[in-house]
C-alpha cells in the first residue's frame, strides 16, 4: 500500500516549511529511516526521515518550495502501484517558491554546502540578497574563486541610481519571531523590574579566566547563567508557567539564551542549570551555542525555556526590556556593564555598573516576588567566585 509524504509539523510553532533539498530522486528504492529531503523549520534545517520502504513513486513539491505543514509533498509504493488516487488529493495550489535565504553553514563557514554551490562569505551573502545581486553572476577575486565584498563593488554601484525602498520578503525564522512575539507581548501582561549590579569582582573573575588560558573561558554570560540558576533555586515561583486555571512550577531550571543569528534569533537552552557548576555551564553552553549559530539544534534543544536570558552588552546597549516567550513567566534583559562614578566611604570611585531589566509576567509573579528574586540574583552575581 502506498505511503504518504507529508511536509511535517516539527516543532510547536511550525505552520509552514521548506522544501530545501530532495536527497531521493523519483523512482529511486527508499528505506525506511533513510533521509527523504532537507526541510528548513522556522528555527533550523532538519532532515525528513521515510516511515516506510518501496520506491518514491512521486515528488509533489520542488525544490524551494514552502507549503503549509500537513501538505502531500511525496508518495512511497510499489514501482507498478496505482496512486491516481492519492495525487487527485493532492493540493499543489498551496504551494508558493520560498524566499531567499542563507545556507544552513552559512553562518560559520564561508565554504559551499549542498545548498549552495558558490564560494561566498556570510557578509557578501547578505549584501547580494539586500541588494537583488545574483552571485552566480559574479566572478570572485578571493582565495579559490571565492566571492569577497569588493567583488560586488560595481554592482552596488549601478544600484545606487534605483529606488531605495524594497522589499525583504520573511524567512521562515521571522516568520516564527512574528508569530511568537505576537503571541506573548499581546495577551501576556508583562511588567518591568530594573537594578544595577556591581559588576568588579565579576570582571575580575572573566579577565582572570582569559589570563589563565582556559580552553572554554568564562564569560559574563556563564556568571548570569549560574546566578540566575541559584536565585530560581531560591524563588522557585519565578521558574514557572501560566496554564489557565493553575500555575506550573517547573523542578528543572532550564535557561534560554537569547543568540542572534544572521537572519534572526534563536534561544538554545540549557537544560538542568540547577544542578550544575559554573564550569559544567560554561563547556554546556559553548557546544550549545555553537550549534546553534550553524543551525544544527534540534527541537527539543531551542524549546521550553523556564527561564530566558537576553544580552545585549556587547552593543553597547545600557538597558531595554526583553520579551517574554511562553511557557517561561520571566525574561530576563541585560545591558552593558559600563563605568560609572559611585560614593565609597563618602569619597567619589570610578564603578562598574550593569543594568538588568526582569520581564514579568503578572498572571503569575507580582512585583514584590520579582524584586527578591532580583536581590538574590544581585547577591550572587556580585560574588562570583561562590557560584
Amino acid at each position: 500500500m502506498a505511503s504518504r509524504v507529508i511536509m511535517p509539523k516539527l516543532t510547536d510553532s511550525m505552520e509552514e516549511g521548506v522544501v530545501v533539498k530532495w536527497r531521493k530522486a523519483e523512482g529511486e528504492r527508499v528505506e525506511s529511516g533513510d533521509v527523504l529531503a532537507e526541510i528548513e523549520t522556522d528555527k533550523a534545517v532538519m532532515d525528513l526521515e521515510a516511515f516506510a520502504s518501496g520506491t518514491l513513486l512521486k515528488i509533489l513539491v520542488p525544490e524551494g518550495t514552502t507549503v503549509p505543514s500537513g501538505t502531500l509533498i511525496g508518495v512511497i509504493g510499489d514501482p507498478d502501484e496505482d496512486i491516481r488516487d492519492i495525487l487527485a488529493g493532492a493540493q499543489p495550489s498551496a504551494a508558493r517558491p520560498s524566499a531567499p535565504r542563507p545556507a544552513p553553514s552559512a553562518v560559520a563557514s564561508p565554504v559551499a554546502s549542498p545548498e549552495e554551490d558558490t564560494l561566498a562569505s556570510p557578509r557578501v551573502r547578505t549584501l547580494a540578497r539586500e541588494h537583488g545581486i545574483d552571485l552566480k553572476s559574479v566572478k570572485g577575486s578571493g582565495p579559490g574563486g571565492r566571492i569577497v565584498e569588493r567583488d560586488l563593488e560595481s554592482f552596488l554601484a549601478q544600484k545606487k541610481d534605483q529606488p531605495t525602498v524594497r522589499e525583504v520578503p520573511l524567512s521562515q525564522m521571522r516568520k516564527a519571531i512574528v508569530r511568537m512575539t505576537t503571541q506573548s507581548k499581546a495577551p501576556v501582561p508583562h511588567f518591568y523590574v530594573t537594578i544595577d549590579v556591581d559588576m568588579a569582582e565579576g570582571l575580575r573573575v572573566v579577565e582572570g579566566s582569559k589570563m589563565a588560558a582556559a580552553p572554554s573561558p568564562i564569560s559574563i554570560t556563564h556568571l548570569l547563567i549560574a546566578a540566575s540558576a541559584r536565585a530560581l533555586k531560591q524563588h522557585p515561583g519565578l521558574n514557572a508557567s501560566f496554564a489557565g486555571e493553575t500555575i506550573r512550577i517547573f523542578s528543572s531550571i532550564d535557561i534560554g539564551i537569547a543568540v542572534a543569528l544572521e537572519d534572526g534569533l534563536i534561544v538554545p537552552v540549557l537544560r538542568d542549570c540547577g544542578s550544575k557548576t559554573l564550569g559544567q555551564i560554561v563547556e554546556a553552553e559553548r557546544i550549545l551555542v555553537a550549534r546553534a549559530r550553524k543551525r544544527e539544534l534540534v527541537p527539543e534543544e531551542y524549546t521550553g525555556a523556564t527561564f530566558l536570558i537576553s544580552n545585549l552588552g556587547k552593543f553597547d546597549v545600557e538597558s531595554f526590556s526583553a520579551v517574554i516567550l511562553p511557557p517561561a513567566a520571566t525574561a530576563l534583559a541585560v545591558g552593558s556593564v559600563r563605568e560609572t562614578p559611585v560614593v565609597r566611604g563618602g569619597r567619589v570611585e570610578v564603578g562598574h555598573r550593569m543594568t538588568l531589566t526582569l520581564s514579568c509576567d503578572h498572571r503569575v509573579i507580582d512585583g514584590a516576588v520579582a524584586a527578591q528574586f532580583l536581590q538574590t540574583f544581585k547577591q550572587a552575581l556580585e560574588h562570583p567566585r561562590d557560584l
